[in-house]
């Protein structure tokens, strides 16, 4: 039987580095019954410690969660009360408008721009949007999930600079795919007192098993900061796991290099088929508009197959699919399958 190929839930199919699993070969009885004691030196974990060092940013100002989710529920309900307003991008990631009425928070959706090749941010609209609804939380994902687009530096610092009286959450969940700078954070954390800045391991990194992340938080966001603390310390295991992750730049760039190579392969798939749309992305996945006529034949296709990508029910996305870059040969096995079903022929034999 051929195994199941998961492309529909953005994980980084190649793996943590192995540094990682050297890490957990190390994990003896202290670290699985005995409490952390980092506060004894003043910080929170060795992990926290280590990222505040290498982004250049107080230790006090990095917050551990269990998942960027995790963060940016502790952000929302630290901030957001019954009737106040989120602004968040209406083409993205369904969570954070429910994370939002979670508090009886009211959401505003500002739009993204849809051109041949890519989804843009209108920062304009943005702006006026803001202007008019004075939202408590504005939530930014750069890049975004599922249209993979990116803010420009220049477009962040506008939109940093006017969102001055509200919480901005700035969600990195896919930072690195595009490349690996760090040199932003340390100059919006120390210039924007009111910002958030939400990066995980489980992309990049590949660790979704083991809920590791992070926030970068400015120096105004105190109630944030106690409202996140936890009395007894960090789950040790994942903090080995990532810290071994961090001293492994090397494994990493590798894997980024190379779906970089990978992303231009499918963009030029998508670019010799009338009727199919691939957008540019940053991150480790694509969106790929597809004919309506095909959508349930090319899923049934691929499930007989075991194959698996992500068909959208939103009706932001109804016409779309969103496909998770795997290693070289799991992308290979994807493209080999849907020349398949593109061949004349090849759509009905997979609805059998």
């Amino acid at each position: 039987m051929t195994k199941h190929l998961y492309l529909d839930r953005n994980e980084n199919l190649y793996g943590p580095a192995p540094a990682c699993y050297s890490a957990l070969q190390k994990i003896g009885a202290e670290e699985l019954s005995v409490y952390p004691r980092d506060f004894l030196r003043g910080v929170k974990s060795r992990l926290s410690e280590r990222i505040a060092k290498d982004l250049g940013i107080p230790e006090p100002q990095i917050l551990l969660s269990e998942g960027s989710e995790d963060m940016l529920k502790q952000a929302v309900h630290c901030y957001l009360g019954p009737g106040e307003k989120i602004l968040c991008p209406a083409q993205s990631w369904w969570y954070y408008q429910k994370v939002a009425s979670e508090v009886g928070g009211e959401t505003i959706t500002y739009a993204l721009k849809e051109t041949q090749e890519s989804y843009s941010y209108d920062v304009e609209e943005m702006l006026s949007l803001y202007r008019k609804e004075s939202p408590r939380v504005v939530l930014i994902a750069s890049p975004n999930n599922p249209t993979g687009n990116s803010f420009h530096d220049d477009d962040l610092k506008k939109l940093t600079d006017a969102f001055r009286e509200s919480i901005v959450v700035l969600d990195e969940a896919y930072w690195g795919f595009r490349n690996s700078s760090n040199e932003h954070i340390a100059a919006l954390i120390e210039k924007y007192r009111n910002i958030v800045v939400l990066r995980t391991f489980s992309k990049y990194f590949a660790l979704a098993g083991a809920r590791v992340a992070f926030a970068a938080v400015g120096a105004s966001l105190s109630r944030l900061t106690k409202f996140s603390s936890r009395y007894l310390g960090y789950n040790r295991i994942s903090e080995s796991l990532a810290l071994a992750a961090l001293d492994s730049p090397e494994y990493y760039e590798t894997i980024r290099r190379q779906m970089c190579l990978d992303r231009e392969a499918i963009y030029v798939f998508f670019a010799g088929l009338s009727g199919w749309r691939c957008y540019r992305s940053d991150a480790n996945f694509v969106l790929v508009k597809i004919p309506a006529e095909v959508r349930e034949p090319l899923r049934s296709f691929l499930e007989a197959r075991n194959i698996h990508i992500k068909f959208f029910s939103e009706p932001e996305f109804a016409g779309c699919v969103r496909i998770t870059l795997g290693t070289k040969e799991h992308n290979h096995r994807l493209l080999s399958a849907l020349s398949e079903f593109l061949r004349p022929g090849g759509g009905e034999r997979g609805a059998v």
